[in-house]
């Protein structure tokens, strides 16, 4: 599996859809997990771990409000991952949340 692709949540699923359909379409092997980085860090953690294992080349971390997520993952990994905004209560709020993340 190329890709690896976290959701922070359920109600982000709308979002990934739109992705997996591209990478259907460039036919690039992924799979899709569902881990908050809030509630279940160990679990984010551990799907990174095996993630790798298998292979993984770059991971696409998908979250709303604060979209802690993509840097939870950019903290786990060496390899490339893609922050993903999935709206929120106020508009742009998981947005700057990503880009203002430290390289």
């Amino acid at each position: 599996m190329e890709v690896t692709i976290l959701l922070g949540s359920k109600s982000d699923m709308p979002v990934a859809e739109k992705c997996t359909k591209i990478l259907d379409m460039f036919e690039v092997s992924y799979q899709l997990r569902v881990a908050s980085a809030h509630r279940s860090p160990a679990f984010v953690e551990s799907i990174i771990k095996d993630a790798e294992a298998d292979g993984c080349k770059i991971f696409i971390a998908m979250a709303g409000l604060a979209a802690a997520l993509p840097g939870a993952v950019a903290a786990l990994t060496t390899k490339p991952v893609i922050g993903v905004p999935c709206g929120g209560r106020v508009p742009y709020d998981s947005l700057l949340s990503i880009v203002q993340l430290p390289p």
